[in-house]
């Protein structure tokens, strides 16, 4: 339940240096001082070289970011059926702050200089018109897999009747035991194409996810196996056929 925490701090802190960007990008301001020298504590060195495609991209996912937390902020609070169950301060903690250090490391993709006054010259490129549609995709079969999860203690009404866990059928819970953690995935994916593909340090931050998101499968996998003997055997715990 205290996962929409982190989505409401990602919504505003987010949400600022979007708009923050989107000010430097298009009217030609200057970033606050305060974020350019997050940017260079960061590694980012100031360049004069124009890199519009790298400024529309880092733009672009910042905008695929911040609508990301908003949607899963809207699910958490009018879709989600929470359990009981409690999270460790400190894995809440780490998470507050991943959300914020997530949103920095994609401002950080562009220069502290910006566009050096310039306003941004918008290049549509195949690879953003990929990584939005792959994140769309995504996006849509998570929605739809929470749903699945929050209708298995509602009535027909809507109204919550249960706590417990039960066994979901539907969509992409054909084939694996956690198909939302995969589509988070889908989702980092879908950002790293958008930025270009060549990104190391989003690539970086996709590899976290998988890791973090594989455990997070794999334990849940084995609870629905010790828990119902009748639980299908052909599906995988997070990648369809193969994990």
């Amino acid at each position: 339940r205290w996962f929409t925490h982190f989505y409401v701090v990602s919504v505003l802190w987010n949400g600022f240096l979007l708009i923050c960007l989107f000010r430097a990008e298009f009217l030609g301001e200057s970033l606050p001082s305060w974020i350019q020298n997050m940017q260079r504590a960061l590694g980012r060195a100031s360049q004069s070289k124009d890199t519009g495609n790298e400024h529309f991209s880092a733009l672009l996912v910042l905008l695929l970011l911040w609508l990301h937390s908003c949607r899963r902020l809207a699910e958490c609070l009018w879709t989600s059926v929470f359990s009981n169950g409690v999270i460790h301060i400190v894995h809440y903690c780490f998470g507050l702050g991943y959300y914020i250090a997530v949103g920095s490391t994609v401002l950080c993709q562009v220069p502290t200089n910006v566009r050096n006054g310039k306003k941004l010259s918008v290049q549509i490129c195949w690879y953003h018109i990929i990584g939005v549609m792959m994140y769309i995709w995504a996006s849509l079969h998570q929605h739809r897999c929470l749903t699945i999860l929050a209708n298995l203690r509602k009535s027909r009404s809507g109204k919550v009747v249960n706590l417990s866990h039960s066994v979901p059928f539907g969509d992409w819970f054909e084939s694996v035991s956690c198909p939302h953690y995969f589509a988070e995935l889908l989702i980092y994916v879908s950002m790293a194409i958008t930025l270009g593909i060549h990104n190391v340090t989003w690539w970086c931050v996709v590899m976290y996810v998988l890791f973090n998101q594989a455990l997070a499968a794999v334990l849940c996998h084995e609870f629905y196996r010790k828990n119902f003997s009748s639980y299908p055997k052909h599906r995988k715990a997070f990648i369809p056929l193969v994990f």
